[in-house]
This record gives C-alpha cells, sequence and structure tokens, in this order.
C-alpha cells in the first residue's frame, strides 16, 4: 500500500447540499426555508433562550438550591474482606492496592471500611480507617497507619492560606 491509494471508507465523504441552485436541483426557490417569516430571512432566526415570548424553560423551572463544597475529598472505599490478597506481613497502601487492581488511582485518597473478615496481620497506610476496620485489623495482629491528605499538614488544611 501506498500514499496515493489511501481512500476514506465509503459514506465517509459527504458531498455538500448546494441550496438555491434551481428547481431541478430540489431545493430551489426558497432553499428549504419555507415561506417568509423571521426564519426565511437572512441573518434571521431566535436566540436558543427566545420561545415566541412564552416564559422561556429556563425561567418556568425552580431554582437550584444549596451549595457545592469545593473542598470535598472523594475517598475510594476498601472493604477488609479485599485486603485477603494480600500475603501475611506485607504492606497496604494505595500504590499497592492500584497495582493489584483493588483501585483505579494511587493519587486518590483511600478510606479502609470494616466489612469483611481479615486473618492476617497486615500493615494498612490509609488516609481515613473506619472504627470496625481499625479493630479488626488489630485483632489480626496487623498495624494501622493514616496518611495525609494532600495539602494537609499535622495541623490542618494549608490550601486555605
Amino acid at each position: 500500500m501506498k500514499l496515493h491509494d489511501l481512500r476514506p471508507p465509503a459514506g465517509a465523504k459527504k458531498k455538500r447540499k448546494r441550496v438555491g441552485r434551481g428547481i431541478s436541483a430540489g431545493q430551489g426557490k426558497t432553499a428549504g426555508r419555507g415561506v417568509k417569516g423571521q426564519n426565511a430571512r437572512s441573518g434571521g432566526g431566535v436566540r436558543p433562550y427566545f420561545e415566541g415570548g412564552q416564559l422561556p424553560l429556563v425561567r418556568r423551572l425552580p431554582y437550584l438550591r444549596g451549595f457545592v463544597n469545593i473542598w470535598r475529598v472523594e475517598h475510594e472505599p476498601v472493604n477488609l474482606y479485599r485486603l485477603s490478597r494480600f500475603d501475611a506481613g506485607s504492606e497496604v497502601s494505595p500504590a499497592t492496592l492500584a497495582e493489584m487492581g483493588i483501585i483505579k488511582s494511587p493519587r486518590r485518597a483511600v478510606a479502609i471500611l470494616g466489612q469483611g473478615e481479615i486473618d492476617r496481620p497486615l500493615t494498612v497506610k490509609a488516609h481515613r480507617v473506619s472504627t470496625v476496620a481499625r479493630a479488626k485489623i488489630e485483632a489480626a495482629g496487623g498495624t494501622v497507619e493514616l496518611l495525609p491528605l494532600k495539602g494537609q499538614s499535622q495541623y490542618g488544611i494549608d490550601r486555605l492560606f
């Protein structure tokens, strides 16, 4: 295959419609615009918001109340039964969880939740751990270490200042 053999697939290139070129062309005389009126004129038509004087849809809908918290932190939930894939004594961190395919990205904040059981000692490093999960991990002989959230120091959130 050479460069001059390349062709777009059949039906990919469509000829543009040339309107107003005589009655035999199929789009002659009014060129598909109908007869008279605002939309038949050049530059005619109405702006998207305008509905002919009727109260526009945007104004008929109720206000959206409440607010969006821009500091909200989305945690990636991981239940204890998912940690059974790790060997005894291994370290569980966002990076190792992403490596195993349990979470999508190691950059997301991780929350360990207490659903399921754990039967081996693990060193769990996460951004948040529920009290039930912490109790089960420590009962199995493991340890829990809380990781700071991005933009957070031991005194609180730095990014506010």
